[in-house]
């Protein structure tokens, strides 16, 4: 018997009360054991599926699902329960921070611009062109329709970039498209809770009407308060404690913490202030606090705590991925889609033609507005079929038991999601690497892998001679060894550096791509540098204006370059 039943006051008990509520705590135990039994089961086949994808050319989420669909299909008695507050409380945070943490925020700044468009103005046309036509089509209450248009037009960060990593591109490419997923999380789920919200008026009979306006309002106030609430936390996180404190376990753990408190602060905003129904964008919460640590946190720690917070977050977004498109495949009843085909298939239609109008259509605007900033035309076509739905969409369509909708919409609902997202994963996900690579835009090829690892080896070596120079000063190593050591390093730098300036040779473009990467970088630097001139009261404000738009021209004239190189 469990510890806290010896000191329970049993003499106010009945023998029958006593012995019902240990039967009860041994059904729990035994379901915490089950369960705990099911996740271990997943890890396990998740570390298998790893092993076989070095050899088969399959991406590693779509061979989880595959998987997944094969348990579903077996229906193995695995005790696991998936829920929407599982996915989106529990399993989507850390993979949003750790992806988020890698985003370089002048890269991310200079496409701010059309990455918002797509994720602001894209979510809110997609909704409407996909719940308008889903109405039509199948003739659905048009606030069902419109929730469903709202939970499948985000583009899932956790399946985009999980399939960007694994295939290489271009470094802007990989910013639009990770860009877009990652703020467009939030804009839909306001979205979705405002049609959800609107459902359950009509239910009860208090619906006053939609009011575009203040929509719109709603999803500025919402979103903006999840980044604020998120740069808040990253900010202390940032310059209080991993500036501080140089103690790598400590510190892998406060990111931890900061990264289920920034989703919980802002979700939870009025419960944990006792301010009533207010709640904020937990997702760009996460977002906004994984930004700071990227770019100013990571920045402010030993190179000890960085290679302990990447490894570690390595590690966790791995877990984390396997989990949920296993989850994603488990959940997914093959019966239930066949019954269902005709909505998918009309789900499917609406989904990419809209995916379309928007990438096409806003990538127009875009380049009437930004015209030097233009998005490339095979960058557009990696955009629309690099569009994969995933986890946010199947954790918000779980949300609907029969209570909102009617137990027939929302089961055709559910059908409808799990449609689209198995066809996004499969379909589109096989297919996205021969589409990057017939459109030239893989980065795996073997003659810039080649490039990459005699580059990343000069690199690493200087790393090295230059922590020997530090451990010289700092009297950790004597005259003599250092000596020894030095000229060991220096030999073998300069035969990597002979080894890559050879390639160079002979592949001339790689050289022109190194170099204007090189320039970018240096701007970036310069920026750094009259921003910190400024800080320090070295030149008045006005005149860091001034230098700020000469590094902005010149940085806009190699962005042109590049997207020359693209088209």
């Amino acid at each position: 018997m469990a510890d806290w039943q010896n000191h329970w006051p049993t003499n106010i008990l009945t023998d029958q009360q006593t012995n019902m509520i240990a039967l009860l705590a041994s059904e729990g135990e035994s379901l915490f054991i089950r369960q705990e039994f099911g996740y271990v089961v997943m890890l396990s086949i998740a570390a298998g599926v790893a092993i076989l994808v070095r050899y088969i050319r399959i991406p590693y989420t779509v061979t989880l699902v595959l998987v997944g669909l094969l348990m579903s299909i077996l229906q193995l008695p695995l005790e696991i329960t998936i829920s929407s507050e599982l996915i989106l409380a529990l399993l989507v945070p850390p993979l949003i921070f750790e992806a988020a943490t890698h985003l370089k925020w002048d890269d991310l700044r200079a496409d701010l611009f059309p990455i918002l468009l797509f994720a602001l103005l894209g979510t809110l046309l997609s909704t409407f062109l996909v719940g308008g036509a889903t109405s039509w089509a199948l003739g659905l209450p048009l606030v069902a329709a419109l929730a469903f248009g709202a939970l499948i037009s985000a583009t899932d960060p956790v399946a985009v970039i999980a399939f960007f990593r694994s295939l290489g591109v271009d470094k802007r490419l990989s910013v639009l498209v990770e860009g877009e997923s990652l703020f467009n999380d939030g804009i839909a789920v306001v979205i979705f809770s405002l049609a959800v919200g609107a459902g359950i008026a009509i239910a009860e009979g208090t619906y006053e009407g939609f009011s575009l306006s203040q929509a719109v309002v709603e999803i500025v106030v919402v979103s903006f308060g999840g980044l604020m609430i998120g740069a808040v936390l990253g900010g202390v996180v940032s310059y209080v404690i991993l500036k501080n404190l140089d103690d790598a376990l400590i510190e892998t753990a406060v990111t931890v913490a900061l990264a289920f408190a920034a989703y919980l602060t802002a979700e939870d905003f009025g419960l944990l202030f006792n301010l009533g129904d207010i709640h904020f964008s937990g997702i760009l919460s996460v977002l906004a606090a994984a930004l700071f640590v990227g770019n100013i946190g990571r920045i402010n720690t030993s190179p000890t705590t960085r290679v302990t917070l990447d490894n570690f977050w390595e590690f966790l977004a791995f877990v984390m991925n396997s989990f949920i498109f296993l989850i994603i495949g488990l959940r997914i009843q093959i019966d239930r889609l066949t019954a269902n085909i005709i909505p998918i298939l009309v789900a499917v239609v609406a989904v990419l033609v809209s995916r379309l109008i928007v990438v096409y259509g806003l990538s127009w605007l875009h380049a009437r507005v930004q015209p030097r900033m233009s998005i490339p035309r095979n960058y557009r076509h990696v955009i629309f079929w690099g569009g994969l739905r995933g986890a946010i969409g199947l954790a918000l369509v779980l949300t609907f038991t029969g209570e909102i909708f009617s137990p027939a919409v929302a089961e055709d609902l559910q059908a409808m999601t799990f449609g689209v997202v198995l066809f996004t994963l499969l379909v589109q996900g096989l297919s996205m690497s021969s589409v990057i690579e017939r459109l030239g835009l893989s980065k795996h090829e073997p003659i810039r892998e080649e490039q990459q690892k005699r580059q990343v080896r000069v690199y690493a070596k200087r790393a090295g001679r230059q922590e020997l120079d530090n451990l010289h000063d700092a009297g950790i190593l004597s005259p003599a060894i250092w000596k020894a050591m030095a000229a060991v390093y220096d030999a073998r730098i300069a035969q990597r550096t002979a080894l890559l300036q050879d390639y160079l040779a002979e592949f001339p473009e790689l050289e022109q791509e190194m170099v204007l990467q090189a320039r970018t970088d240096l701007l970036r630097a310069e920026r750094t540098a009259v921003a910190d001139a400024t800080r320090r009261g070295l030149i008045t404000e006005e005149v860091q204006e001034e230098l700020f738009r000469e590094i902005d021209n010149r940085s806009s004239a190699l962005d042109m370059i590049k997207a020359n190189r693209g088209h």
